[in-house]
């Protein structure tokens, strides 16, 4: 297995070159030259194997140069970090299920990835023979922060530095970043939006000179942001796993189709989704769903992606994005893989903050992909309005998928089994979890976990109550054009 670029699909590179670079020279992303098949009859053989070895056994199709045991080993030390199964499917209706991403150490879906990327970067480096430093950059819109901080911390041969929006983050989002202990780690507030930290650091990536003059002093830059592919293919597997429990638990047939919803915002984790789908695993539409900053939802309608619009601060700040990195990605897929093509969208929407694909192209994509958004209103309806019914408490993000996702029944009459992807504990965000239960408007977050607690007898998670005792660690604030010199 090769791997290319989004936009030179000419330069190959193998699959530990790839999750060590992190991005392309060229400034895209790194792709796999083929889609792998996974049969019906492999799907069957996963249903008697535990979390790590489907991990394994579907990574290694992806990682041909690392072994079947070599991914074993890193999935068991990445998901013992986990209470319980990595990703468990609740059912909580009659063809309604979720899928809880959010057991891992900083309660968020980004664990699953962030947890194992560390182990498959050292045997890449391993591998290609790599002794430097590699140096991880990462923006974050809140959850990639703290399970890149947590994922690295110590690991030797790497340093990793956090760009977060200083104001666009939940107060346990921020808290859990700052007091992150660590040798190797630096976390920096940005005065500005997500959007500002991404562009930055794919600015960096795409800065020849500055890569060298870090290469010169034995440093490689590398992300572990989702246009990381070490960072994509583990969130493939429990698109996977997730069917697979389906089969086990007899709640489907083999080739029964399955809807996935999933609250989206860089679109790394729905992509995920789209690749499984391509590897074999049979899916009816993925549900894209957006909070108001909506241009995913307009986009899929009209075919034109704009950012040239108001940004938001949401109670779903990890959606709070206009630039969606991994779009890219699917547009190379679904359109003919013409890297030239994906040049010209991507310096558009750099020049002007907007594109428009060809209507073959969104023909394509429609029939695949269904896109709707949550209002703020919707978002606290959906949360009051689940608990009342199933006594299952939602964070923001996953009730913007719940909220779409029964748009798109209510609209379609689509009612094969619908999975909604359930990204975060609703401990991360308990102001707007406990006033969209009680309308009880409250400033402290622990208070809030307090009262929390009280009302739907979920246990207030041990890493959420340290927060409030553990010392502030990391406090400069900078600007966006300052991003650059705190990497040199």
């Amino acid at each position: 297995m090769e791997y290319i670029s989004t936009r030179n699909s000419s330069e190959t590179v193998s699959p530990c070159t790839a999750i060590v670079r992190g991005l392309a020279a060229d400034g895209g992303l790194y792709v796999p030259a083929s889609i792998p098949e996974l049969t019906q009859d492999e799907l069957f053989s996963l249903c008697d194997r535990d979390y790590p070895q489907r991990a394994a056994y579907i990574m290694q199709k992806f990682l041909t140069d690392l072994s079947y045991d070599e991914l074993l080993n890193a999935a068991t030390a990445a998901y013992s970090r986990f209470d319980g199964d990595p990703a468990p499917l609740v059912k909580v209706d009659d063809g309604i299920y979720m899928l809880e991403l959010w057991h891992g150490p900083t309660l968020a879906f980004k664990d699953v990835a962030l947890t194992l990327l560390p182990h498959l970067l050292a045997l890449a480096k391993q591998k290609l023979g790599i002794e430097r430093t590699t140096h991880i950059l990462v923006a974050t819109s809140g959850d990639t922060g703290k399970a890149a901080l947590e994922g690295f911390k110590d690991v030797p041969g790497t340093k990793v530095t956090v760009y977060y929006p200083s104001e666009g983050v939940s107060q346990m989002q921020k808290l859990q970043m700052v007091t992150q202990q660590g040798k190797n780690l630096e976390v920096y507030g940005v005065k500005g939006n997500f959007d500002d930290c991404q562009t930055a650091v794919k600015s960096i990536f795409a800065d020849q000179e500055l890569r060298q003059t870090l290469l010169n002093r034995g440093v490689a830059l590398s992300s572990a942001n989702s246009i990381n592919w070490g960072r994509l293919l583990p969130q493939i597997v429990y698109y996977v796993s997730a069917y697979v429990d389906l089969l086990g638990e007899n709640q489907i047939k083999m080739g029964s189709p399955v809807n996935f919803c999933v609250p989206t915002g860089n679109f790394g984790n729905i992509l995920a989704g789209w690749y499984a789908w391509r590897m074999g695993v049979p899916m009816g539409k993925l549900i894209c769903a957006s909070n108001s900053n909506n241009v995913l939802t307009d986009f899929f309608a009209r075919g034109e992606y704009n950012t040239n619009r108001d940004f938001y601060k949401t109670m779903s700040p990890s959606m709070d994005i206009l630039v969606s990195s991994n779009l890219e990605r699917l547009l190379f897929e679904t359109g003919g893989r013409n890297g030239a093509v994906i040049s010209k969208y991507m310096k558009q929407l750099a020049d002007t903050g907007s594109y428009r694909i060809t209507a073959d192209e969104h023909k394509t994509l429609v029939e695949e992909f269904y896109a709707g958004y949550a209002t703020e209103d919707q978002t606290i309806e959906a949360i009051e309005d689940f608990f009342e019914e199933y006594n299952y408490p939602l964070d923001p993000h996953t009730a913007v998928a719940v909220h779409v996702g029964g748009v798109y029944r209510s609209r379609t009459d689509d009612f094969a089994p619908q999975v909604v992807l359930s990204t975060a504990n609703p401990y991360k965000f308990p102001q707007d979890v406990l006033f969209a239960l009680t309308g009880d408007d409250v400033r402290d977050s622990f208070r809030a976990c307090k009262k929390l607690l009280a009302e739907t007898a979920m246990e207030v998670p041990p890493g959420i109550q340290a927060l409030k005792i553990l010392p502030k660690l990391h406090s400069k604030v900078i600007l966006p054009s300052e991003i650059k010199e705190t990497v040199l």
